[in-house]
This record gives C-alpha cells, structure tokens and sequence, in this order.
C-alpha cells in the first residue's frame, strides 16, 4: 500500500482487517516484537507533536524496527528551503516508510506523490489525521461494540479541528449514525464537509449551541480543543477557547453508557474531575493509537504475521 493520507483511503473491509491486527497484537505483544526487524521509520514532524509522534515511534520499536528522524522543522533541510518533493525523495533512500506531519494541507499527498516508499499522513493543516482516527475506531469498537445506529457527538473547535472532519468522514460510512454538531457559530463544521460526508449520504444531523441539551441524547461525545495555532486572530481565540468545559456536573446529564473521547491534548475543555468517570476514554484512545499504528505500519510494508 503506498499512502494513507486520509481516513477514506481504507475500505470499512480494511479499517476491520486492521482492528483484528490490533487486537491480535493487544492479545500476544510477544508475537510482533521482531515483525519489522531491520525496517526502519521515519518520522517527519515540521509541526510539534506528543502523542501522535511517540506513538508511531513506539510502535515502530514495539514492532522489532528502529525509527530515524529529524529534531524540528528548523533543524531540517526544509528550514533551508528544500521543498516536501525533494525532501520525500531523499528520505526515501534512508528508510522503508515515513509518517509525516506537515502545517500546510496537501502536504502529505505532495510527499507520498514523490517518495519510493509508503507515506502516512500524521496530520496535514486542519484537514485530515487519519491515524488518529484509527485510534478513535478501535476505542469505539472495543467501547461500543460497533459501528452503527450510534449518535456521535462533535464539541468544540469543528472548523479547524482535522480529527472532527476525519471522524465524520469515517462513522459517516456506517447505517444509523446520527451526528450533533456542538460548536460557537464561529467554528461550525465546514459546509464542504457537511455537504461531502452528511447531505450526500441523508445522514441526520443537528447543529446547536448547548452542550448540556445535546448530552442525553449521546452515545459518544467527542470533545476537542480551540487551537490556537489555528487562529490568525489573539482576540479570537482568547474569546472562544474556553467555550465548552466538560464538567462532572454536565457528565450528570449524560447516559450511563455513553463515552468520553478527545484526540488530546486537552486544554481546558475537560475537567480533570472527569478523568475518574468510567465513561472517559482518552487516555484508552492515546494507548489504541499505539496499536493500530503497529497494525498499520505493518499492513503497508506488506509484512504478515499469522493470527492465532
């Protein structure tokens, strides 16, 4: 496989391929410790990154393989003007796979377009983080059980947020799902998604204001920070950024069964209170990321391990 550069590069039959990979890997660890055993990643971060980067870099080295990268975008060859092509090209003869992020949207696809070997998009601009989204499918999977007749919440930052739009994209291919999209008027979920993903497809959706009148209606609630890298504006942001608080009085509003998820970091849109309520799965998310990064990394070098 070439490139994933956006969650709909996967068929639903592959994203189900790649849950079993995962849970095969969460259920016998011991069986892909030297899987990618003198194969090697390499990360391209030009925006700053916890999760997403340490967690492809772990499971990379959980998988047997090593990881090379470069320290910053400043301390690259792009800070020199060498652009994503050549910088694709050369990256290509050093490693057998690369996971990129890039602040400008396209980029991943320019990379993918000129490099030898597989490119995963880690997140491009406020467009799409496909891998993040994996890591939201397999916590809905092993929470919920399933991926249909679900009503998913979107709270916050849904014009620029690249997971919301990967999300919905994602769940929008499933029968019965209905969506409630929780945002100021300001950061409304882009028309182009809504038109590509929902109108197109008769999938239900309402958009409002209020959180707490949208929560007992949720099956998941998925919550997500203001970005202030997103903002060209300081008085936008400062304006907007403390919009929504997930609190443990609001989550009393909320079904039993219902799920908490956010793609991190959180700010302040979710209490630390709220942490130790059983229906919070972030920190859950964070560890699925991990492993379906293993199962995606080994699905594009084409490396197979036989499942017990």
């Amino acid at each position: 496989m070439k490139a994933v550069i956006d969650i709909l590069d996967l068929s639903t039959e592959e994203i189900m391929e790649l849950i079993a990979t995962a849970q095969d890997i969460i259920a016998d660890p011991d069986k892909y410790a030297h899987a990618c055993d003198r194969k090697k990643l390499a990360t391209l971060f030009f925006e700053p990154s916890t999760r997403t980067r340490m967690s492809f870099e772990a499971a990379m080295y959980e998988l047997g393989g090593h990881v090379i990268s470069m320290s910053s975008a400043a301390s690259s060859s792009a800070a020199k003007g060498e652009s994503v092509a050549d910088t694709a090209k050369t990256i290509s003869c050093y490693a057998d796979i690369i996971a990129m992020r890039h602040p400008k949207e396209g980029a991943a696809l320019v990379a993918a377009t000129n490099a030898s070997i597989p490119v995963i998009n880690a997140g491009d601009g406020g467009h799409c983080h496909p891998t993040q989204t994996m890591a939201d499918l397999l916590t809905i999977y092993r929470e919920k059980g399933r991926f249909d007749n679900l009503t998913i919440g979107v709270c916050g930052d849904l014009k620029f947020g690249r997971t919301v739009h990967s999300l919905v994209g994602a769940m929008s291919r499933y029968p019965g799902n209905k969506f409630i999209l929780i945002s100021p008027e300001e950061l409304k979920l882009p028309s182009y998604v809504k038109q590509e993903h929902l109108k197109a497809k008769h999938i239900p959706y309402e958009q409002t204001t209020d959180l707490e009148k949208a929560l007992p209606k949720l099956d998941i609630l998925y919550m997500t920070r203001v970005q202030r890298e997103r903002f060209f504006n300081e008085e936008d942001y400062l304006r907007l950024k403390d919009s929504y608080i997930l609190t443990k009085d609001k989550m009393k509003h909320a079904p039993e069964n219902m799920i908490v998820m956010h793609p991190l970091p959180r700010v302040n849109e979710i209490s630390v209170a709220v942490d130790d309520d059983p229906r919070a799965a972030y920190f859950k998310q964070v560890l699925n990321g991990k492993y379906m990064r293993m199962a995606l990394i080994l699905k594009m070098l084409g490396i197979r391990v036989d499942k017990a």
